[in-house]
């Protein structure tokens, strides 16, 4: 083949020059794109109003949620009374355990004492008259003597000063009717009154305070926070961890390490008489009130139960209507549309809205999230199915029919082994989906693990415990992703030999 020459190329350009003249989309294709996505991004930010969200948003809450996620509090509350002593209190299920005297919390007590006055009980006419009659005689005068008040002197040990460490460099110092707060060389001074909290001066960065006279916040960081109310300071000291995960405070073992703990289970001393010690640890863990191990357990099966028997009764249904909306297997146009129809209509509305139906129509539990799962993924599955086998090769169906073979026949020999890796590639992968959706729809009321954890988000405390759900979900859908892939390949691969 000869080439042209250099003069015959401009002669052919002379006489056809769009030839080798670039359209304007070539030439700015490029500008024309980037700039329509800066304009497409700028939109969406107005529309959704992104910087005012962004300016606006609270990240030291944000923080303080996902810290909750992999840590746990200790909270004393140090209640100030009138006489301006205090009392530091713990609340019954603090993850300190019982008898607690935390070494950062150094608290000055003494034994005081006091008179104590004992109202006076209701005299017999005082009684009498409230419960007076028509029908009734009046009371004797016998009978109408009064009881005077009583006085009773008591010690008791209160605390008169108080400082708790939060960490290195910071301090709560608790000396009514004042706090004083340090925090990385800055020092806050409170005073309190009744019903009045006062800041001797601006509140540093790490402080807040909604009104004057309202309570004030002090944060630390990842060490904690506090409020500073007029009648009690109330500590929130955190620690990296998950407290009491699986013994709780009242389980023999709390606290124990676990070689001590696996002492214990051979030891032939039963902790309680009536089971051995392995029985009680395996109670204690499985029934363990903070973290209800069982129950999580539990529900996370009927969640993968969820998901297997909905996706396993979408792919039975679906695999004979396919038959019928596939237009090159059933030659009836109207019976094709009716059935495709059929189809769009389960698929056009979202799995989350079958499962808000279905709650309502059966209650909460299991059953609406299998009939929501499988209502959905019958017309997906039906829709993808008819369009795999509108795509086969009839070769292989012409040479079935050639033989004289049956209808039925046809499909089983000339249909199926084209199709069938493909159906169970696909039922496979909606498996492994709706695994994922089965939570989803759990938390409206479907029942599993998914109405476990939208109660644990509910409380706003519990974040340990959402975390450790999460995870949970994490980890088996990484199981049967790659269970899934697994088959998924194996049935692909046998379909390329």
């Amino acid at each position: 083949m000869q080439s042209l020459s250099a003069t015959d190329l401009d002669a052919v350009a002379a006489r056809h020059p769009h030839l080798v003249t670039a359209s304007v989309w070539s030439r700015f294709r490029i500008p024309l794109i980037l700039t329509g996505g800066i304009l497409y991004l700028a939109f969406c930010s107005w529309l959704f109003s992104v910087p005012q969200v962004m300016s606006s948003a609270n990240w030291t809450i944000a923080g303080n949620y996902l810290a909750d996620w992999v840590s746990y509090e200790e909270r004393p509350t140090i209640a100030i009374r009138d006489d301006a002593t205090m009392k530091v209190e713990f609340s019954r299920f603090d993850p300190i355990g019982p008898n607690p005297n935390p070494d950062w919390l150094q608290a000055k007590r003494e034994t005081i004492t006091r008179t104590v006055t004992t109202p006076a009980p209701a005299t017999a006419a005082g009684a009498a008259a409230s419960t007076f009659s028509f029908m009734a005689p009046a009371p004797s005068s016998a009978t109408a003597t009064a009881t005077a008040a009583t006085t009773e002197t008591v010690s008791e040990e209160v605390v008169t000063h108080a400082v708790v460490q939060m960490n290195p460099e910071a301090t709560i110092e608790v000396a009514p009717p004042g706090v004083t707060v340090t925090r990385s060389g800055e020092t806050l001074a409170i005073s309190l009154a009744k019903d009045s909290v006062q800041a001797s001066g601006p509140l540093p960065a790490w402080a807040t305070q909604r009104a004057p006279g309202e309570k004030i916040v002090v944060a630390f960081g990842f060490s904690g926070w506090a409020e500073v109310r007029s009648d009690a300071v109330i500590v929130h000291k955190r620690y990296l961890g998950w407290p009491g995960f699986l013994f709780d405070i009242d389980s023999p073992y709390f606290g124990k390490s676990l070689s001590e703990v696996w002492t214990l289970i051979r030891s032939d001393t039963r902790l309680d008489p009536t089971r051995s010690n392995l029985d009680l640890a395996i109670d204690n863990i499985l029934y363990n009130p903070s973290w209800q191990h069982l129950d999580v357990w539990t529900k996370l099966f009927q969640t993968i139960v969820m998901a297997f028997v909905g996706t396993l009764l979408a792919s039975v249904v679906a695999f004979p209507l396919c038959f019928i909306a596939a237009r090159n297997i059933t030659l009836n146009r109207p019976v094709n549309q009716l059935v495709k129809r059929f189809f769009d209509f389960q698929r056009s509305v979202d799995m989350l809205i079958w499962a808000l139906f279905f709650t309502r129509a059966f209650g909460p539990g299991p059953l609406a999230g299998i009939s929501a799962i499988f209502f959905t993924d019958t017309g997906t599955l039906g829709k993808l199915y008819s369009e795999a086998l509108e795509n086969i090769d009839d070769k292989q169906r012409e040479g079935i029919k050639s033989v004289g073979a049956p209808p039925l026949a046809v499909q089983r020999f000339g249909v199926l082994p084209q199709v069938l890796p493909v159906f169970a590639s696909q039922a496979l992968y909606f498996w492994e989906s709706n695994t994922r959706s089965a939570t989803i729809i759990g938390a409206v009321g479907a029942g599993g693990i998914g109405l476990k954890l939208w109660e644990a988000m509910r409380t706003n405390t519990n974040w340990k415990n959402v975390a450790y759900m999460v995870i949970l979900i994490l980890i088996v859908v990484f199981i049967f992703d790659a269970i899934s892939n697994a088959l998924r390949s194996r049935l692909i691969g046998k379909r390329n030999h």
